[in-house]
């Protein structure tokens, strides 16, 4: 098996992909839940955006110790894990053998984010998922995400994702 490295680098932020075994697609179904596990988490951290969806979600992390974010998401499945109730969820031995619920993949993807413009780009992709993903024609129709927010601030217009966006962002494959 690789040895992964994480990279900490102080006081910045994180994109992270966390995905669902098998893409089970048990998240939308019970977002009450995983909100209830992001709340109950005992470590300091920021959700700066984020989009949820049927069996993956995107979030960008502001964490207070960056050396803690492997502990938020960790903290985050198992609380989700523990609580999720009538998913069918088939496991492997090495799951059983493990006491692994088999709810989410091992592994996640983390990217450190490292400047303005890489910020930008991973908030595009964040917002845009859902249209990728082909379950709405608009970011502004997906309720399960943070556009709404950086609309209200500004950052973002309601109609935002033209053609350009799109041949942009579609470039990009961060799951």
């Amino acid at each position: 098996m690789p040895n992964y490295k994480r990279y900490y680098i102080p006081n910045s932020m994180v994109f992270i992909t966390i995905v669902t075994n098998k893409r089970l697609p048990v998240l939308i179904e019970n977002i009450d839940l995983l909100k209830e596990a992001i709340r109950t988490t005992r470590y300091n951290f920021q959700i700066y955006a984020g989009v949820v969806m049927p069996e993956h979600l995107h979030i960008i992390l502001s964490p207070e110790n960056i050396e803690e974010f492997p502990k938020i998401i960790s903290s985050i499945k198992y609380y989700f894990s523990r609580n999720l109730v009538n998913a069918e969820i088939n496991r492997r031995e090495s799951q059983i053998n493990r006491r692994e619920k088999g709810v989410w993949q091992r592994r996640y993807y983390d990217h450190v984010i490292r400047n303005e413009a890489d910020l930008n780009r991973h908030l595009d992709y964040i917002h845009y998922n859902p249209v990728k993903h082909k379950l709405v024609s608009a970011p502004i129709e997906w309720k399960y995400s943070s556009f709404s927010k950086f609309i209200k601030v500004g950052l973002y217009e309601k109609s935002w994702c033209n053609f350009e966006d799109k041949y942009k962002i579609t470039e990009m494959n961060l799951e």
